[in-house]
């Protein structure tokens, strides 16, 4: 498969021993599919309780989400308390805030616990404005009345000025591979082994079934469309991270509140600079790692470039995440989706929910986090959006006609064509090699779109993604897609 993608720091600093696949059947108390943040963390929590768990992973360990973080653990999720607010009420926001702020404390507790050194730091966290300064007045009003301790200031580490900022106070960053390191050496993980349906309380692999009486589904994007029917609840965002050398130190984390704005923090003596964010499958060339080169010529102009990569989020329509019981008719299937961008503390949020929901113990967040819930004023415009742009991707997109041909398409480059009244989608090395592939999602059908930046075929309707010789890079679709080399 063509390394389309760059590795990330924490990747480049640690790795980890292979885990065997499965060979054969088992039967467990619980079987935890991902082996991600969320999944692993769940299995040491289940461990701890007594329960015999199993970890399945598609690839290796940490593979997806979890290595391409930019790794802060904070509850300062964007624009997001005054919303809460709006949306779900006081009572409800105040949840949400302090299930995240003891995420950070579990951390540290564990940390401290096992003698972790996983470059673990406490550190203020900045949301700042480059526009309105009344937008980070009133997050700052709802992050208060949530019982979180936030300021507003206009004095910030960055290089440019800001109209205003909100810091929340003890929030945390982390290597997250050096601290998995720690706890998953006890647990019981089958690598290169996929999860390709469930069957009631077995799930179907190649390699063996495995029978449970839990099953939790923590792949990052549900695979089960139905029940559940994520995919009409969800969408996925890209956004591009670098790591520069010869930059000054921050005094701690900063993110813009807008979508499109930039993310800072720094690592031993790197700044982990990202930004550049998009709905999957609607990028523009220049708008990911182009932006973030641009930036880091104009911050840091002395920078050297360590190395660059790139994350993808899940985003519900309500913001906040899914965290618990599959489906109302599934009472032993539960899943942990939907963190948008905040994975490291959606991730023990979840560990603690789903560890809890198992062994019979009522959560204080359970509720909050439930995937049955849906809250009109929330939802209900996002769920339009999710609907239309599903439609174009299974509709509207695959009748617009395409004028280019397989000469229109020069080296280096890539595109969808038409020959003999077929679509396709190809892309040219720069030696002129041409590779052929389907632009139909095996996931469920939507016509995918060229990513020049990654060299890439993303779905714009769910997020799955196909390197440019056909191969799944992200799920939730389950399959390649078809490729021929011209």
């Amino acid at each position: 498969m063509p390394n389309n993608r760059m590795e990330s720091i924490w990747k480049k600093e640690q790795t980890f021993e292979e885990r065997e696949p499965l060979r054969g059947d088992i039967s467990v108390d619980v079987a935890i599919i991902g082996g991600g943040m969320a999944g692993l963390l769940t299995a040491f929590f289940l461990q701890q309780k007594g329960l015999k768990t199993v970890v399945l992973e598609a690839q290796t360990i940490t593979s997806g989400q979890t290595q391409n973080t930019t790794a802060k653990i904070t509850s300062q999720h964007g624009l997001i308390y005054d919303n809460l607010i709006q949306n779900f009420g006081a009572e409800k926001a105040a949840l949400y805030a302090n299930a995240n702020e003891e995420a950070i404390k579990r951390y540290e507790a564990i940390i401290k616990e096992r003698g972790i050194d996983c470059h673990f730091e406490k550190k203020p966290s900045y949301l700042y404005s480059l526009k309105d300064s009344r937008v980070i007045e009133k997050e700052v009003d709802a992050a208060v009345n949530c019982g979180i301790s936030a300021t507003f200031t206009v004095n910030t580490a960055l290089p440019f000025d800001v109209k205003g900022a909100v810091k929340f106070e003890k929030q945390a960053q982390f290597q997250p591979l050096e601290f998995l390191k720690e706890i998953i050496n006890p647990l019981t993980i089958y690598e290169h082994t996929q999860a390709k349906a469930i069957d009631d309380s077995i799930i179907l692999t190649e390699q063996g079934r495995v029978r449970a009486e839990h099953i939790v589904v923590a792949s990052h994007y549900p695979f089960i469309n139905t029940p559940g029917y994520y995919f009409l609840r969800m969408h996925q965002e890209r956004s591009y991270v670098m790591a520069l050398k010869n930059t000054p130190s921050l005094d701690g984390m900063y993110r813009d509140e807008s979508m499109e704005g930039l993310s800072f923090r720094t690592h031993k003596n790197m700044l982990i600079l990202g930004g550049g964010g998009h709905r999957t499958g609607e990028n523009t060339p220049g708008t990911g790692y182009g932006m973030l080169k641009e930036a880091a010529a104009k911050y840091y102009p002395e920078h050297e470039l360590v190395c660059r990569w790139s994350a993808q989020d899940c985003h519900t329509i309500d913001s906040v995440p899914y965290i618990g019981k599959y489906s109302p008719s599934t009472p032993n299937l539960y899943v942990a989706t939907g963190f948008k961008k905040w994975g490291m503390t959606g991730s023990m949020v979840s560990a603690g929910i789903l560890s809890d929901m198992i062994t019979g113990v009522k959560n204080p967040y359970e509720d909050l986090y439930t995937p049955h819930r849906f809250q009109v004023s929330a939802s209900m415009v996002s769920l339009l959006d999710e609907t239309r742009h599903v439609a174009s991707g299974l509709l509207i997109d695959k009748l617009k006609p395409v004028k280019k041909h397989l000469d229109t398409i020069s080296n280096g480059q890539g595109g969808i064509i038409e020959e003999d009244g077929q679509k396709m989608g190809v892309y040219k090395e720069k030696d002129g090699k041409t590779h052929c592939v389907s632009i139909t999602c095996t996931h469920l059908g939507c016509q995918l779109a060229w990513n020049a930046e990654e060299l890439t075929w993303d779905c714009p309707c769910h997020g799955s993604r196909f390197s440019y010789t056909g191969e799944l890079i992200d799920n939730p679709a389950l399959e390649d897609i078809h490729y021929e080399e011209a």
